[in-house]
């Protein structure tokens, strides 16, 4: 499946700065797509396109931070940058903590928005890549039997089959046929490789960032 390019998303309600960031990002090859409001934003999004958004603090209707409540509340994780006017910097720490990439204070450099949206392409990236190693770990895991989970749970914990076996009441060969089909179904190659899938799928599922 071919990878789709990452776009930088603009919502803001002045044509004139929405045209000047087209400009500026084709000038350095970059995608955009282009929206006067939140509510236009919402209606087309589709959380599988990768990028940025870059948004407009203060907007008629819905304005840029209850669009990142919205966003936050379907699950988004692409990162938001915040484009502020003066005066907006208490409403751009309330962004913040509502998990917002980054904020800019208009008028601001092009090379500085330029560097900020690098940076939360590249952060989109890696979220993206994380959560698809969640899925992958999270679906080799469900594959398992009933059995095969308590083997892996019990090797996670660095038991020796001997001991393994006493616990489920069950031979040493029989725990080493499961210990088998563990490592091949998650396909991993070590203990330690296991741990680290268990540990990586737990700190996603807990909503670790």
């Amino acid at each position: 499946m071919k990878t789709q390019a990452p776009t930088v998303m603009v919502v803001d309600d002045d044509a004139g700065v929405r045209n000047a960031m087209r400009a500026l990002l084709k000038s350095v090859g970059l995608e955009s797509a282009l929206f006067a409001s939140a509510q236009e934003f919402l209606t087309t999004y589709q959380p599988a396109q990768p990028g940025c958004l870059l948004l407009d603090i203060r907007m008629p209707g819905m304005s840029g931070l209850e669009l990142q409540q919205h966003l936050n509340l379907r699950g988004a994780v692409i990162p938001v940058i915040f484009m502020t006017g003066h005066g907006d910097i208490p409403m751009a720490v309330e962004a913040m903590q509502h998990g917002a990439f980054d904020f800019l204070q208009k008028p601001f450099r092009d090379q500085d928005l330029l560097d900020r949206i690098q940076r939360a392409i590249a952060r989109d990236e890696e979220l993206r890549k994380s959560l698809g190693e969640h899925s992958r770990i999270k679906a080799h895991l469900d594959s398992l039997t009933p059995r095969e989970r308590e083997v892996l749970d019990l090797m996670t914990q660095g038991k020796q089959n001997k001991v393994i076996g006493q616990d489920l009441g069950v031979s040493p060969r029989t725990i080493e046929i499961h210990r088998a089909r563990v490592m091949e179904k998650m396909g991993a190659h070590s203990v330690a490789e296991l741990v680290r899938m268990m540990l990586d799928l737990q700190h996603i599922s807990s909503g670790s960032r």
